[in-house]
């Protein structure tokens, strides 16, 4: 189980290390103490505090698993990635109440499950996410998700199997990035043309 020291607990929660200290000292937030005496927290200790919850009532709380390709086509991926997750949780003794499988690019932020995921989180009945790559989670901005999840009291596991991420997923995606680009930029030519024929606009 990870350590976190005062300082590390204090810039989480957006308080001083003083004020921590007197948390524990009345009781509000109690710490751990190491043989030496000193103060420590865990992970388990925030994601407590953070959801307002006892012990008993953050079991409750779901642990799930995330996979994602971006079409149909890719089923074999999507199977690969969510075996990975089971085999990950099982040999450290993790049981899954959720496998939730998607399909949409990465670049869709309308994804249903998503979304529906998402407000779980918010609504604090998420206590851990498992994914194989940041970018099955999200193509772009994982990091403000992953902050948004922390704030709810979620963690997200990235396992880091690479291989669960198709190369060509991310060629399709700055494929259409440029291609929304080049529109608007053809948008912007046509304006432009319009406007230099438009006496009345090009006079003033």
């Amino acid at each position: 189980m990870a350590m976190l020291k005062p300082r590390e607990m204090a810039d989480r929660l957006g308080i001083t290390v003083r004020t921590l200290q007197e948390w524990d000292r009345k009781g509000i937030f109690p710490a751990h103490r190491t043989p030496t005496n000193k103060r420590y927290y865990t992970e388990q200790d925030y994601l407590r505090y953070v959801n307002g919850q006892s012990s008993s009532e953050e079991d409750k709380r779901k642990i799930v698993g995330y996979a994602r390709v971006s079409t149909a086509n890719q089923k074999g991926d999507l199977k690969d990635q969510e075996d990975f997750i089971r085999q990950y949780a099982n040999a450290k003794g993790i049981i899954l109440d959720e496998m939730i499988t998607d399909i949409g690019s990465g670049l869709n932020y309308k994804r249903k499950k998503w979304n529906r995921l998402l407000d779980e989180v918010m609504q604090g009945k998420i206590k851990t996410i498992y994914i194989t790559y940041q970018d099955r989670f999200i193509r772009f901005g994982y990091d403000w998700f992953e902050k948004l999840c922390n704030q709810n009291g979620t963690e997200i596991v990235v396992l880091n199997n690479q291989e669960t991420s198709p190369n060509d997923e991310l060629v399709q995606d700055v494929l259409s990035i440029l291609h929304v680009f080049s529109c608007r930029l053809y948008g912007l030519r046509k304006y432009k043309h319009k406007i230099s024929e438009d006496k009345e606009l090009s006079q003033k």
